[in-house]
């Protein structure tokens, strides 16, 4: 495991911290194709707007605690940390100084795949939660834009390996997204660990 410099993104109304090298990219290899293999994957209905569709990713549940999670339109129950799962959540727990209850995986399987525009501020979650989003697998880009001062926008490249850490009142003031792209990518598998104990 290591621990390299933070990369401290500097926003206003909230608090965002880049590890870009948090698991060497021989640890990030291993546990993305273990990861891919092991997870429970599955593909919900979304409903936005009124309009429901096949969610443009794949995801599952895992939790220390049998705490659901719900978000648009969509609960979901969680499993039981596998092995590697919880080998990473100690990592991160140490990293983050923090102990994370849940972690909410998604499998962007292509370009096509993404995740639009929005805040983890479910209820399930409190006020100001921490959130850790590891990734695994091909880089993509992410997106960061304030709720109401439209000149505050940030993006950066999540690498294989990397931590995102939100925290503050992040989720309260800003969104967020990975987009859609049209290049020839591979897969990507990103981790998001939150605190859901209510």
């Amino acid at each position: 495991m290591l621990f390299n410099d933070p990369v401290n993104l500097q926003i206003e109304d909230g608090e965002v911290i880049y590890y870009p090298e948090c698991f060497s990219l021989k640890e990030a290899n291993r546990f993305f194709n273990i990861l891919l293999q092991t997870i429970e994957w599955q593909q919900d209905n979304i409903t936005l707007f009124g309009k429901t569709y096949l969610q443009p990713r794949l995801t599952a549940l895992y939790a220390n605690n049998n705490k659901p999670y719900s978000y648009s339109n969509i609960t979901m129950k969680p499993k039981v940390f596998t092995k590697e799962l919880l080998e990473i959540k100690q990592h991160i727990d140490k990293v983050c100084k923090t102990n994370f209850t849940t972690c909410l995986a998604n499998l962007y399987r292509d370009g096509k795949d993404s995740n639009g525009w929005h805040a983890d501020n479910e209820k399930e979650l409190g006020k100001n939660p921490i959130i850790a989003s590891v990734s695994f697998g091909e880089e993509r880009m992410f997106y960061l834009k304030h709720k109401t001062n439209k000149s505050l926008k940030k993006k950066l490249i999540l690498k294989s390996g990397s931590l995102l850490l939100m925290k503050g009142a992040t989720q309260e003031n800003w969104l967020h997204q990975v987009p859609k792209t049209k290049k020839e990518i591979g897969k990507r598998i990103n981790l998001t660990f939150r605190i859901i104990s209510n």
